[in-house]
């Protein structure tokens, strides 16, 4: 009863639901983008320099403790409401796990294999892109697999300053006492988050392939 329920109002407001996917979506994938942008080359230099990968890596698990909600309303004063503070709140999220992973995929590459690499004639540029980030990609996509589950999970949160996306039919649902509209805010939040999960893997199954030949 409850889920056709949900179903009429979901066809009643078809174009508000639309335009809350959309926004999630818009944010959840920028946030993504910018901790890949930022946390590969962080993970790389701790990797490449151990004098900063402690500070470093031990700044961002911090951050990661701290609540999302929390962040978000510490940006408001400085950022405003709406996307920024939301996207800001949400790369920081995203950027620890896929820092440690490239860090310690790249910490796990076997030194005789660079050294292979050099002795063959390749400078430090073409080992990088050639030779250690795809060795080190399982990893890195690892941990963008987790970002991206939680990126999208905590992305609800961005309702509260005025972001918009899927939080503002869970809040308005719990506002309401309206658990049609909390269904199918909840409903559409994890099967993004399964769809996300399904293709990052296929993703890494493929890129990964030849290492499994």
């Amino acid at each position: 009863m409850m889920i056709e329920e949900s179903i009429g109002y979901l066809l009643t407001n078809i174009d508000k639901y639309y335009e809350a996917v959309i926004i999630h979506i818009e944010i959840s994938v920028a946030a993504i983008l910018a901790s890949l942008i930022l946390a590969i080359p962080l993970g790389i230099l701790c990797a490449k320099n151990s004098r900063v990968s402690y500070a470093l890596i031990n700044v961002f698990n911090i951050l990661r403790i701290i609540p999302s909600l929390a962040i978000l309303v510490v940006a408001m004063p400085i950022l405003g409401t709406g996307f920024i503070p939301a996207l800001f709140a949400l790369t920081l999220l995203a950027i620890p796990p896929i820092l440690i992973n490239t860090y310690v995929g790249f910490k796990n590459i076997n030194p005789s294999i660079i050294e292979c690499a050099e002795g063959m004639g390749m400078n430090a540029k073409k080992i990088l892109f050639g030779v250690e980030i795809p060795i080190a990609m399982p990893l890195i996509i690892t941990g963008l697999r987790t970002s991206a589950t939680e990126v999208i999970a905590s992305a609800t949160l961005a309702s509260y300053i005025g972001a918009g996306g899927l939080g503002d039919f869970i809040f308005t649902g719990i506002g309401m006492n309206d658990f049609r509209i909390v269904l199918i805010g909840g409903m559409s939040v994890a099967l993004l988050s399964v769809f996300t999960e399904v293709s990052l893997a296929v993703v890494q199954h493929s890129v990964t392939r030849y290492q499994r030949d």
